[in-house]
């Protein structure tokens, strides 16, 4: 497990940064990982543990971001891109690429209860640490940024790994992403396997401009 650059990770103590460095470029440059002791930081760890290569090029992603454009109050598309997808990204495992256009479309019965059977090709992996915090005391609209990776959903997590490393370049956006309101996904509440769970609009929100009546092209 080692950043970009080949630099071993190493979890340290969280006041392990000098001041003014930022955190990204604190780990690209020495590899080490400032960690509190709490559950978001844990669940960081984890996924540098599971899926390192991933996380080695968001931290190269965001660290290359931070040296071209500074810590500004604004984030560029990349540096956000990067940032939401460590924090709050899942991974939609699937050789299906009808319900992930559904659900870029919003078109929540269809991909959750009309065509519920394809969720048995389908594999959701959290990868945002925040993500895993929130459902540590799910509520209902929780939304992660997901990822389609069109993979075996039995593939290795390494192979996995290497594939979401190779997807995430300079071009990374959040466009790239689709929202998956996560405990609608088939089997993860008990409530949702009735279908009136996904009528609720304050969580299976139309398109925006969907309800309004605009049409979309």
């Amino acid at each position: 497990m080692t950043t970009a650059s080949g630099l071993p990770i190493e979890f340290v103590a969280a006041d392990d940064a000098p001041a003014g460095r930022a955190y990204e470029a604190h780990i690209a440059a020495t590899g080490r990982v400032p960690t509190r002791l709490n559950p978001h930081d844990l669940f960081n760890a984890f996924v540098w543990l599971a899926l390192p290569c991933t996380k080695a090029r968001l931290n190269a992603l965001q660290a290359a971001a931070l040296e071209c454009d500074g810590v500004g109050a604004r984030r560029g598309p990349l540096r956000d891109a990067a940032t939401v997808f460590d924090e709050n990204g899942a991974l939609l495992v699937t050789a299906n690429l009808e319900l992930p256009a559904l659900l870029r479309e919003h078109r929540w019965r269809e991909a959750f209860v009309e065509r519920r059977i394809a969720w048995s090709a389908v594999r959701v992996l959290c990868l945002g640490h925040a993500l895993m915090e929130k459902l540590g005391a799910p509520y209902k609209a929780i939304t992660a940024h997901a990822l389609v990776i069109d993979l075996p959903t039995d593939a290795p997590l390494k192979a996995l790994d290497l594939m979401v490393s190779l997807r995430i370049d300079d071009g990374f956006r959040t466009t790239a992403l689709l929202p998956l309101p996560v405990l609608g996904v088939p089997g993860w509440c008990v409530a949702n396997a009735d279908p009136a769970y996904y009528d609720d609009a304050s969580v299976f929100r139309p398109v925006r401009g969907a309800a309004a009546g605009v049409s979309r092209r």
